[in-house]
């Protein structure tokens, strides 16, 4: 009677989501940078970075801090497998993706619409749903056998081969992804860019919206390969 009684999950495609979880980060992505109350504490690097290289974008500036994060990667794990690589597929999509949405929307483009130039409302309402965002986006990301850019990749990776809680394990990665941007700010500008209260609130609050969105995913939806053979290529 309780089987008949349990609500059957919706089945989706890994690569499916996969393709929607990229689009919807980048897209967080460029809405917090609009709102400029404080980057998320993982994407804080990157943009620093292309704050001081004016020949980088934001995307591009991506490519270089998750090159160096997959190397250590690689040292902690002992090993490199060719797969592993796909993660910078994801990267490469991932920033060029992030590039478009900051060009083609004007809002949140930087050269129409100065960051955090909009009425306060609109700024805060801006960063909520992109911390939102971005919260599910990496929940969704967890559960596909197609590896997610190298920030989350280190933190599945890890998290899986060391046996470690990911919720934690997370929290710890994003107050150290802050640390190591408050340090860049004040090295490349002494001040503070790219940072605020909105990146620390993240970096509290951040592992535990993607574990509850963890739940609520695993609770309504069953996430499988289309290609199940060639999801067995990806196990770490």
């Amino acid at each position: 009677m309780k089987e008949m009684n349990k609500m059957k999950k919706i089945t989706l495609h890994s690569e499916l989501v996969y393709i929607f979880a990229i689009l919807i980060l980048s897209f967080s992505v460029a809405m917090v940078s609009a709102a400029d109350l404080g980057l998320s504490m993982i994407v804080a690097p990157a943009y620093i970075l292309s704050q001081k290289i004016d020949f980088l974008t934001f995307g591009q500036s991506e490519y270089v801090i998750q090159s160096i994060l997959f190397i250590v990667f690689c040292i902690l794990m002992k090993k490199v497998k060719l797969v592993y690589f796909s993660s910078f597929l994801n990267c490469i999509v991932y920033g060029a993706v992030l590039d478009f949405w900051r060009k083609v929307i004007p809002i949140f483009n930087p050269e129409i619409t100065p960051p955090g130039s909009m009425s306060m409302p609109v700024r805060i309402t801006f960063f909520v749903l992109s911390a939102l965002i971005t919260a599910f986006s990496i929940a969704l990301f967890f559960r596909v056998y197609l590896y997610p850019q190298v920030y989350d990749f280190f933190v599945k990776g890890i998290t899986e081969h060391f046996k470690i809680n990911q919720t934690k394990f997370k929290t710890a990665f994003d107050m150290s992804c802050l640390l190591l941007s408050v340090i860049m700010t004040l090295v490349f500008f002494k001040g503070i860019v790219g940072i605020g209260i909105g990146t620390i609130i993240l970096a509290i609050v951040n592992g535990s919206l993607i574990g509850g969105f963890g739940k609520i995913i695993d609770k309504f939806f069953e996430i499988k390969p289309m290609f199940p053979n060639f999801a067995e290529k990806f196990k770490l």
